[in-house]
Parts: C-alpha cells; sequence; structure tokens
C-alpha cells in the first residue's frame, strides 16, 4: 500500500511541477555561479595585470571555494599558476598588513628558511632552531641582530612543523614567513587556520641551498608600526646578497 503511495505522488501533477522548478532553481544557480566565477576570474586577471587589488576581500574566500574553477578560466585568459600564486599572496599579505602593525613587536615572530644560510654555516641546531653566529657568510647575520635588536623573536627553521612547536611555545600574535612561493603559501594558510595574523616574503630564488631574499623588502614589512625603520648593518662584501 505504502509503495503504491509512493509511486502515485511520482507520477502526480504535484511532483511533475515540483522536479521542474526544482530543476530550473539549479539551472538558474549552476548558470549564476559560472557567471559569477567568470566575472571573478577577470577582476584577478586585470588586478594582476594593473598589479592593483580590487576587492580583496571579495576576491580572497572566493577563490578559496572555486580554486579550481578559477585557475581553469585564469589560464584560459593567459595567466598562469604562479602569477596567480603570487597574487593571492599580495591579497592575504594586504589584508594582514593592519592587524600586523597593530600588533606589539614583542609579539611577533619571523621564520627563516635555513636554505638562505651559506653551505659553511657554523650555525648549530637548538630546541629553538638553527643558531645564527653572524658569521658574514650570508645576510642573515646582518638582518637577524637587526631584527633582534627591534624585540622581535627569529628563528630559523630546518622544517614546517618547527613553525607549530615554536608558536605552541611563544604563543605569538603575528608572524613572517620567509620561504619560496609554496612554502609561504602554507604558511599563509597555517595562520588563517590557527587565527593568526600572518605576513609572508617570497625568497628570490628557489631550491635547498644558498637561496636567496631581498633583505629591504623584510625590513619594511618587519618595521609595519614601528616608530622606526628597521635597518641592517651593511654588508660589508661587495656583490653578495
Amino acid at each position: 500500500m505504502a509503495a503504491t503511495l509512493t509511486l502515485a505522488f511520482f507520477d502526480s501533477p504535484v511532483w511533475n511541477n515540483l522536479a521542474l522548478i526544482l530543476g530550473q532553481l539549479l539551472l538558474v544557480f549552476i548558470v549564476f555561479w559560472m557567471v559569477f566565477s567568470i566575472l571573478m576570474a577577470i577582476l584577478i586577471v586585470i588586478s594582476i595585470h594593473k598589479k592593483q587589488m580590487y576587492f580583496p576581500r571579495l576576491l580572497r574566500p572566493f577563490f578559496t571555494i572555486m580554486e579550481g574553477t578559477v585557475k581553469i578560466v585564469c589560464l584560459l585568459l593567459g595567466v598562469d599558476g604562479k602569477e596567480l600564486m603570487e597574487f593571492l599572496i599580495r591579497i592575504d599579505n594586504e589584508m594582514n598588513f593592519s592587524n600586523f602593525a597593530k600588533t606589539p613587536v614583542e609579539k611577533r615572530v619571523i621564520f627563516f628558511p635555513q636554505c638562505l644560510r651559506s653551505r659553511d654555516c657554523p650555525a648549530h641546531l637548538t630546541p629553538d632552531g638553527l643558531k645564527c653566529v653572524s658569521c658574514g657568510r650570508c645576510g642573515l647575520g646582518r638582518a637577524i641582530p637587526a631584527l633582534n635588536a627591534a624585540g622581535y623573536k627569529t628563528f630559523i627553521i630546518p622544517g614546517s612543523t618547527f613553525i607549530k612547536r615554536m608558536v605552541k611555545k611563544y604563543q605569538p600574535k603575528a608572524m613572517i614567513g620567509v620561504g619560496c612561493m609554496m612554502e609561504v603559501k602554507e604558511g599563509l594558510q597555517m595562520g588563517r587556520k590557527i587565527s593568526m595574523t600572518t605576513i609572508g616574503v617570497m625568497t628570490k630564488t628557489d631550491g635547498c641551498v644558498e637561496t636567496t631574499m631581498d633583505y629591504e623588502e623584510l625590513m619594511e614589512v618587519a618595521s609595519l608600526g614601528l616608530a622606526e625603520q628597521i635597518v641592517m648593518e651593511p654588508d660589508p662584501r661587495s656583490g653578495t646578497r
């Protein structure tokens, strides 16, 4: 009896009309979502080419939801994955600059990848990471003392899991993560997950040994919200990073 009533319902005009309405609503939603995705992708492409942020607080969460679709549309519009990722890192940084500047410097930390050091680096591993001895073989020996003097806690980390341990140990409110594009992306994602203000600074070269970075860019970011600009000691060597 129940089965007969069920079949009768699905054969009834009421169900047919309901199914038609649901199908139309689904079609409208799909069309709207695709059009919206294309418009957002176009906005991202324009922002990348003009090097100007348009509606970053709208673009970032939208990209998180529709990453695959946006990547395909951007690729069709001539934007490769690297350009797109760099743009998203810029969005994250721009959105975090204000809160970062408001965070007391003693509540900020900076994580450096070990690949920045010289292949002849004499630093030894401690519970808080590699301990720089300012030997002069790389830029870290000039950057870290300047940052520490300004009030930052700095770490040269042997791996990404080390960041979580240091965050748990020291409980900072904001951090700067230095690394290659993928490392910075993962660091920003981690910052969002733990609700920590995070700024990413990308290295200029990739690799596992003797990578380079723009230390002036780092000092500008690290100086946000401070009364004075953090300045590194001049490099006594010529033609080095």
